[in-house]
């Protein structure tokens, strides 16, 4: 990260020497401020005087709407302007390069080139006549989305808050949890033309210096016009993009981010995106959820377990039924294989087209229920699914039991936390089915035995998709922290994505030997 931060120093301040060097003539600075901003009548640039005299001509320029009314007492700018109103002239460009009003985060700039990038960030910039430099003075900055609920994310116990799409907010609303100066923020510029910023979010001291570096080398690689969210960035910076499986994980939760960053990993917040990025990444961390830690182990236990096999059936249970039905009818009751035959009476179909019938069909209704608004969606998806499957039933185009499997499996789909994990099942889903249609239980057992494969081989920044089932090490917390969740006080260790050093997070005090201590002191 040093070099990479020497390198845009050094990237600086070759732009100072060849960008437009800001004069002490207002009238010029104003000229050629208004050639870079041509046409660009969302750009406001308004002309005052300062000064007890108002002998000392300035120049304020925004984007409309992303600055707030200079006359407001909680402005920044009112404020400014109103005590630089009180200064004598001759004091007015002293005041400001000396920073006199105590203005924080006052940044001076040197070229046109600077100011204006500086500007269309969302602040202010003022120019005074004899001063050669562009001062930003912060402000409100752009209009964003207030802190909300997340919709995608929901728990049962823990906080509700959600990321925004303003990531100076985000990174805020991590501090507000880990209120400790070792949470580190570095800030790059990705996206030639959109510049967005970038935040990395990491723990010092926990945080492996090899994964900074990965991550660096990784953002470093691809140069690209704009970064409108950070999914732009997850896709070009993973490592297997022909894998289903994502190798970055999302949240909308800052608890969850705050929780990754204890754990030893690094979090990268993208501006006008509400989603965070996690890595590296894990299986079970795509199952695990934030109340998880919340709740009493037993029932976060079960409720994970439950995770466990509906990710297992989301995948496999079509396929297997038509494996079952179709090639190995010996391994059901007579009296199951009956009903099953009594359902496919008068179904003109074989089996694998009844079942892309229906998944085909659940599938458009839950993408016709993303798009279409709030209520209206959850409308389609219900009636739709209801009035479809029935109607089928009564046609004879497909079984009860087609119908019945169909339901069970987008059950288990949505029992999965994260939905970019789920959607990797959505996909195999329909590779089990060809499989198991034409080879029956040794395609079933075919598929299971490639995902395996493809797994155990998947890591994310060097670390093995199945830790710690494959590839873990002995002994740390995530070898008890997968398929149940532990009780609180036994979660003494850090998952080995953390430094070595570091491996304890959980000390307990023996209150027999606190209790002698407080006795004699």
């Amino acid at each position: 990260m040093y070099t990479h931060i020497v390198r845009q120093e050094k990237g600086m301040e070759q732009n100072k020497k060849n960008g437009t060097a800001i004069s002490k003539d207002i009238n010029e600075n104003m000229k050629k401020f208004k050639q870079i901003f041509a046409d660009c009548s969302d750009i406001k640039m308004r002309q005052m005087y300062l000064g007890e005299e108002l002998k000392v001509a300035c120049m304020i320029s925004y984007v409309e709407t992303s600055v707030g009314n200079l006359m407001l007492e909680s402005s920044v700018l009112g404020q400014l302007f109103r005590q630089l109103q009180k200064q004598p002239s001759e004091q007015v460009v002293q005041a400001l390069d000396q920073n006199r009003m105590g203005i924080s985060d006052a940044v001076p700039f040197a070229t046109m080139e600077e100011a204006a990038d500086a500007m269309l960030t969302g602040e202010a910039i003022l120019f005074v006549d004899g001063y050669d430099k562009a001062l930003k003075i912060p402000d409100k900055g752009y209009p964003a989305k207030s802190i909300q609920d997340t919709e995608s994310e929901k728990v049962s116990r823990g906080s509700n808050e959600g990321f925004t799409e303003s990531v100076k907010q985000n990174t805020a609303l991590i501090r507000k949890r880990l209120r400790t100066p070792q949470v580190k923020v570095r800030e790059i510029k990705a996206g030639v033309r959109s510049k967005t910023n970038v935040d990395i979010v990491y723990m010092d001291g926990l945080v492996k210096p090899s994964l900074l570096k990965e991550i660096e080398q990784r953002l470093q690689r691809f140069e690209i016009d704009g970064v409108l969210d950070s999914g732009v960035i997850e896709q070009l910076s993973e490592e297997n993009w022909l894998s289903p499986f994502p190798q970055f994980q999302t949240t909308l939760r800052p608890d969850r981010a705050a929780m990754a960053l204890l754990e030893g990993r690094a979090v990268v917040l993208t501006d006008n995106s509400p989603a965070a990025l996690i890595l590296p990444s894990d299986y079970n961390s795509f199952i695990q959820t934030s109340d998880d830690y919340y709740n009493r182990w037993e029932i976060a236990s079960f409720t994970r377990l439950l995770r466990y096999v509906a990710s297992f059936l989301s995948m496999t249970l079509p396929g297997l039924y038509l494996a079952v039905t179709n090639f190995h009818t010996q391994l059901l009751p007579t009296s199951l294989l009956l009903s099953f035959a009594a359902a496919r009476q008068g179904v003109p179909f074989p089996g694998i087209v009844e079942i892309l019938i229906m998944e085909l069909s659940f599938e458009l209704l839950r993408e016709a229920g993303i798009r279409l608004p709030g209520a209206m969606g959850n409308t389609i998806g219900i009636v739709g699914g209801l009035i479809i499957g029935q109607a089928a039933v009564d046609a004879n185009i497909v079984s009860g039991m087609v119908v019945i499997v169909i339901a069970f499996t987008a059950l288990c789909s949505f029992a999965i936390p994260n939905e970019e994990f789920a959607s990797a099942f959505r996909l195999l889903k329909f590779a089990f089915i060809f499989l198991c249609a034409f080879l029956g239980f040794y395609g079933f057992l075919l598929g299971i035995l490639l995902v395996l494969i493809h797994l155990s081989h998947l890591k994310s920044f060097g670390v093995p998709y199945l830790t710690p089932l494959a590839g873990g090490k002995k002994g740390r917390r995530g070898t008890w922290d997968s398929l149940v969740r532990p009780p609180s006080f036994t979660l003494k260790e850090r998952p080995q994505y953390v430094r070595p050093s570091q491996k304890i997070r959980l000390r307990i005090r023996n209150p027999v030997e606190n209790e002698k201590k407080d006795r004699y002191k």
